[in-house]
């Protein structure tokens, strides 16, 4: 497109969850006028391109790194690299989760997702992936969580749990009272916390201490799925992730059996925690884990992954489209609103497969893909 010219996007536009049915909210057409999404066409006489197909808000992936590796922070170019690759899966809204480098430039990079960051991740020495967090002992957590919040986009992400090598297996990071200080201390500086969290113990000391958001959140069970939901506490699957438990289970058994026979536990009944959580109206969000050790641009797997976790198509649509923006406080196809949106050819409200094959990713206006 160039200066001037106006995109029409027609044949259904998917703009949000209907009030009653399970189709959603549809148009028949939106314009892109000025980088931005208008309801009813130009007054004026402008030159109009049309695409047609199946609309969606740019695809949300609500957890992934971009500017990680798996030896820690990477430099520009496979940061760039890993943001194309989203933006071409349709993915583009981010909310990086813990990142060791600095992604600042993307931000005016017009061509590039837009990014929600959470700082870096904050964990205790020793007790995450080596290169990746802030490693603070629990008297200096508050400390780091008031410089993470300030420095991020209004999240901050704590390592919840991980493996303790004494005991041989996944353990709590943080004391119950510390984490409550800190997390107050991340929403007096207007900022929501958010914890890596895989197995059970931590979970309920994290919820009653006010955190907003649980990553993976394998350990749900049916005595801390009702907190969750009484609490409002959104949890983020990230199931393309936890499908890889087996492995790093085999290759961590010879060392460490318990962790190993756990990770296999969490990994089984996965698909079962998160309908569980979903059916007692925890909200779930669509993210990949993507960065370290996950290429990016997985997000239509996501959506699958739930979906065959029990979410209605709808509800497995929203965790990466409508629900989770409004989540994350950016619009969707509304008036006004930047125009951000994919085109797809099938309807893939019937065929959530459909995801992995955009028509047309629009970034900012712009016909990018």
């Amino acid at each position: 497109m160039t200066q001037g010219q106006v995109l029409r996007v027609a044949g259904r536009v998917l703009t949000g969850p209907a009030a009653a049915g399970n189709e959603g909210e549809t148009l028949d057409a939106i314009w892109v006028i000025d980088g931005r999404i208008s309801l009813t066409p130009p007054a004026s006489t402008r030159e109009v391109t049309t695409v047609r197909g199946y609309a969606l808000p740019g695809l949300v992936d609500a957890h992934c790194h971009v500017g990680l590796g798996p030896e820690g922070a990477v430099d520009d170019a496979t940061s760039e690299e890993q943001a194309l690759a989203e933006r071409e899966s349709g993915a583009l809204l981010l909310r990086d989760a813990g990142s060791a480098a600095d992604t600042r430039w993307i931000d005016r990079r017009d061509d590039l997702p837009r990014i929600i960051r959470a700082g870096r991740h904050i964990a205790r020495p020793r007790r995450y992936i080596r290169n990746y967090a802030h490693e603070v002992e629990p008297a200096q957590l508050v400390d780091r969580v008031r410089r993470e919040a300030r420095a991020g986009d209004g999240w901050v992400k704590l390592v919840g749990d991980w493996i303790d090598r004494e005991s041989g297996d996944l353990a709590p990071l943080w004391p119950a009272d510390v984490a409550r200080e800190a997390i107050a201390a991340a929403h007096e500086e207007g900022a929501r916390v958010t914890a890596h969290c895989f197995a059970e113990d931590s979970l309920r000391d994290l919820v009653e201490a006010g955190i907003d958001c649980v990553e993976h959140a394998t350990g749900l069970t049916e005595e801390t799925v009702p907190l969750f939901a009484e609490r409002g506490v959104a949890i983020v699957p990230t199931l393309v992730n936890i499908a890889t438990f087996p492995r790093l289970a085999a290759s961590g058994e010879q060392r460490y059996p318990r962790w190993a026979a756990h990770m296999r536990r969490l990994h089984a009944r996965r698909h079962a925690t998160v309908r569980a959580a979903w059916e007692a109206g925890i909200p779930v969000y669509a993210g990949t884990d993507a960065g370290g050790s996950l290429p990016h641009g997985l997000i239509a797997a996501e959506v699958a992954e739930l979906a065959a976790a029990g979410l209605p198509p709808l509800a497995a649509l929203s965790a990466a489209t409508w629900g989770a923006r409004a989540w994350l406080g950016r619009p969707g196809l509304s008036e006004g609103a930047p125009a951000d949106l994919v085109v797809y050819a099938e309807d893939p409200r019937r065929d959530l497969t459909e995801l992995a094959r955009p028509a047309r990713v629009v970034l900012r206006g712009r016909v990018v893909s």
